[in-house]
């Protein structure tokens, strides 16, 4: 197997997928544990399934470094450290492998792209439960609590929507 180079355009939808993250991570609700309700999760299901597991982690990772040089592209204009090192970072840092996941299979029909999705969900779950448990001090189940059972049905309808428009997006771009 050969490495593929990226292109003029290839960087073109990466920088434009960038975008269409920063601007849903500013559609957001502040809740009590700091983990504000956001159309983030979407965005990267819209990503990778658009874009491909690794172009969609490309153009998240383009998302994440703007946002570290001082970018207000975070949820709530937020930028910078303090928004990677806080209590809801570990969410951004697993960003990119959630789209990576989203991406994955998404050429393999909707079973094994949702699956995959799903999974990417649980790792994106997973790094900011523990970061959010490091930094405040709960335990696992108040973590769960404050920073998943709120947006499980929401996560879950972000990822199968984002697999739909994803699908109606490729069928009508040349990606």
């Amino acid at each position: 197997m050969t490495a593929q180079k990226i292109n003029t355009r290839d960087m073109t939808f990466i920088a434009a997928f960038a975008a269409v993250l920063a601007v849903l991570s500013q559609l957001a609700i502040p809740m009590p544990s700091g983990v504000p309700i956001t159309l983030q999760t979407f965005a990267l299901a819209l990503i990778g399934y658009t874009l491909g597991a690794k172009r969609g982690a490309i153009a998240v990772l383009v998302y994440l470094l703007l946002g570290a040089v001082g970018v207000p592209v975070f949820a709530n204009f937020k930028a910078g450290a303090a928004a990677l090192l806080g209590p809801t970072g570990g969410f951004l840092w697993a960003f990119w492998l959630a789209a990576f996941f989203c991406g994955l299979k998404r050429e393999a029909g909707p079973l094994p792209a949702l699956a995959s999705g799903f999974l990417g969900l649980l790792v994106l779950y997973a790094a900011g439960v523990i970061q959010f448990m490091l930094l405040t001090g709960n335990g696992l189940v108040q973590a769960v609590l404050m920073c998943v059972a709120p947006f499980v049905i929401k996560d879950a309808l972000s990822i199968v929507l984002g697999y739909l428009l994803a699908r109606q997006i490729r069928r009508r771009l040349p990606l």
